[in-house]
């Protein structure tokens, strides 16, 4: 979600060259206020289970591992 608002923040905030620091922090601290007033939200377009099975590689099993005998495999080996 950081990257959606940190995107939304260049698009709407950041678009333009702005001077100086203060003018930066007041600008964003602005832009947040707003975003934070209309309780901006985000539209998923995919489910949490679609979101678990497209990015499973990318995050770590939440079930512990079964763990094989090492009889077992090396029966399977041979």
């Amino acid at each position: 979600m950081a990257e959606i608002e940190l995107s939304a923040l260049a698009r709407q905030c950041l678009s333009r060259r702005i001077g100086t620091q203060e003018e930066l922090e007041r600008e964003a601290l602005a832009w947040q206020q707003r975003r934070n007033e209309e309780s901006i939200t985000v539209n998923w377009r995919f489910t949490t289970a679609d979101a678990r099975i497209k990015l499973k590689r990318l995050y770590p099993s939440l079930e512990p591992r079964k763990r094989i005998s090492s009889k077992k495999h090396m029966a399977k080996k041979g």
